[in-house]
């Protein structure tokens, strides 16, 4: 490495990506990195991918020391293949982007001269979205506002899943190893200056999205449960509000019975109230076990993500 120019990180998150993987090296490696002063490495990152995405990691390693390639034994998630990244890597800062070419490359020298304004983060913000589906973007907006409104951490409005990070960033990093949480929330919840730079987030450029529906709502609840305490208020709050419901309701019954001799009514309106109460207190005991798990898994220990195999690391 030249004398003066700092090692600058690139972690990418890589599952069953074979199509993207040759033409998302070669933009980055196209990137003007001598004329941004840095010196760049690649870490690419495979959440066990079951096509030919590791043979391709592999060949790209063996003709660049700079790329270092770190596979999983099992299929962890993309948070815990970032995390894994961020913590491999050796930069002065790192970038974190996913394999599927949505987020540009051509947007990381934009994220370094912001960075070089003195911002310890600094987040790529999407300014619009290309090819997905009118439901995945009302889905987002609504996680987002939601997020907002009742997180302790509120991201950016339109949000952000692409940024920068300055070592300091990720030498705090490896001081919160939790499991369940969104990395993204994490590093928010951090502090440290930040800035924003938009960008466009571009259509998939092959494949089809391995981001299921099922795994975003695991993230929307890791999201809630690690930075907020919304959930445990809303039950709380339906608490409440069904016992003076129940005082209020007893009330009339037994004013009407004793004032004008009404009967009480019978076995619809008590197994509607019976059936109500229930499936809300189902749902607040549903709340409270999903703390009381993430705590358990917590404590046992267990590692947040296993590495069968390093290339060039």
């Amino acid at each position: 490495m030249t004398s003066g120019v700092q090692v600058f990180s690139v972690v990418v998150a890589a599952y069953n990506e074979e199509g993207n993987l040759p033409l998302l090296y070669d933009r980055l490696c196209a990137l003007d990195w001598v004329g941004m002063g840095l010196d760049p490495e690649y870490v690419f990152v495979d959440d066990h991918s079951r096509d030919r995405t590791p043979e391709i990691l592999a060949s790209l390693a063996a003709s660049n020391s700079r790329v270092k390639v770190l596979r999983f034994s099992k299929n962890f998630g993309s948070h815990k293949a970032f995390t894994a990244g961020l913590e491999a890597c050796t930069g002065k800062a790192a970038v974190i982007l996913a394999a599927d070419l949505q987020d540009p490359p051509e947007s990381i020298p934009g994220l370094v001269a912001a960075w070089r304004m003195g911002p310890k983060v600094v987040w790529a913000v999407r300014a619009k979205r290309e090819g997905e589906s009118a439901l995945t973007k009302a889905l987002a907006r609504v996680y987002y506002s939601l997020m907002r409104r009742f997180s302790d951490v509120p991201p950016p409005v339109q949000g952000a899943d692409f940024l920068l990070v300055d070592r300091c960033v990720l030498d705090e990093l490896r001081n919160a190893p939790e499991k369940h949480t969104s990395l993204l929330s994490l590093i928010q919840w951090m502090g440290f200056d930040q800035a924003e730079v938009t960008y466009t987030k571009e259509a998939r450029h092959s494949g089809r999205s391995n981001w299921t529906l099922r795994k975003k709502i695991k993230l929307a609840v890791d999201s809630f449960v690690s930075f907020s305490y919304a959930p445990v208020r809303l039950a709380s709050s339906c608490g409440v509000l069904f016992a003076v419901t129940g005082f209020v309701y007893a009330a009339v019954i037994a004013v009407r019975a004793i004032a004008w001799g009404s009967p009480v009514q019978g076995w619809a309106s008590m197994m509607c109230v019976l059936l109500i109460v229930s499936g809300v207190q189902l749902l607040m005991l549903g709340i409270l076990g999903e703390y009381l798990w993430r705590t358990f898994d917590e404590t046992r220990g267990r590692p947040r993500y296993i590495v069968e195999k390093r290339i060039n690391l």
